[in-house]
C-alpha cells in the first residue's frame, strides 16, 4: 500500500523511515511512504500557509489553498483521505485494520490553531489518537503509519499480532521471560508447566482481569 503524508514539517519523518519495522516494509516494497511538503504549494516568497482566524481568537489557522492543492497533487481514484486533528473521532485498532486494507491512504497533518474547516469537507475521515492536544498532526500521523504498516502481510509474522491488545476486544495478557525468578519475583508457575491448555486458560483469565482493572470501558462495549 501507499501512504502519503501532507505536512509542513517533512523533516520530522526523516528518521521515522529508518525505524526497523517501517524500513523493512519499505525495503520489501510492501509499503510506500510519500512525504509531501505543504509549503511547496503556497505562493509568494514567504510561502504563507496560515492566517488569522475569522471572528478573532488566539493562534493561526492553516489556509485552504496550499493544503487542498497538495491534496489534489497526490489524490487518485480510490484514495482515502484522513485528517489528523484533536477534533476527530478516536483512532482505534479497528481503524488500523480498515486502513491496512486500503491501496492508498493520505494523511493530512494539522498544525497551529487548526485547519480551515473547509479542508475537512474534502476528506473522507477526521481522526484523533486520543483525548488530548498535540502541537501538530505529525506525531499522530506517525502513530497511524506504524499501526497500519505492521499489519500488512509480510511485515510481521501473523501470530505476532493475533493476540495483541484490542485484537480480541480486551487488553493483552501479561508476558514474562528469563530469569524465572528476579529480585524475589517469580514467573507464574503455570507458564513453566508446558501445559498449553492450562496456559491458554490462564492467559485468557489474566487478559480479562487486566482489562477490568485498566480499561473496563472495553468490556462495556
Amino acid at each position: 500500500m501507499k501512504i502519503s503524508i501532507l505536512t509542513i514539517f517533512p523533516e520530522m519523518f526523516r528518521d521515522f523511515v529508518k525505524e526497523p519495522v517501517i524500513a523493512r516494509a519499505l525495503g520489501r516494497k510492501i509499503a510506500e511512504l510519500e512525504i509531501v511538503d505543504i509549503r511547496s504549494f503556497a505562493g509568494g516568497s514567504f510561502r504563507h500557509i496560515d492566517d488569522d482566524s475569522y471572528g478573532g481568537g488566539a493562534g493561526m489557522v492553516m489556509r485552504c489553498g496550499p493544503v487542498l492543492d497538495a491534496l489534489d497533487a497526490v489524490r487518485k481514484p480510490g484514495s482515502y483521505t484522513a485528517v489528523m486533528t484533536p477534533a476527530g473521532r478516536r483512532y482505534t485498532q479497528k481503524t488500523a485494520h480498515e486502513f491496512a486494507a486500503l491501496g492508498h491512504l493520505i494523511l493530512i497533518c494539522g498544525h497551529y490553531e487548526g485547519l480551515d474547516e473547509r479542508i475537512l469537507n474534502h476528506a473522507d475521515g477526521v481522526y484523533t489518537i486520543g483525548d488530548y492536544v498535540l502541537t501538530g498532526g505529525e506525531l499522530p500521523a506517525k502513530v497511524v503509519c506504524d499501526s497500519v504498516i505492521r499489519l500488512l502481510p509480510g511485515v510481521l509474522r501473523s501470530e505476532a499480532t493475533a493476540e495483541e491488545s484490542f485484537e480480541q476486544g480486551m487488553l493483552e495478557y501479561p508476558q514474562y521471560t528469563k530469569p524465572a525468578v528476579f529480585r524475589g519475583e517469580s514467573v507464574p508457575e503455570v507458564l513453566l508447566t508446558g501445559n498449553h491448555e492450562r496456559i491458554r486458560e490462564w492467559r485468557q483469565k489474566e487478559a480479562l482481569r487486566i482489562t477490568m482493572e485498566r480499561r473496563p470501558d472495553l468490556l462495556n462495549k
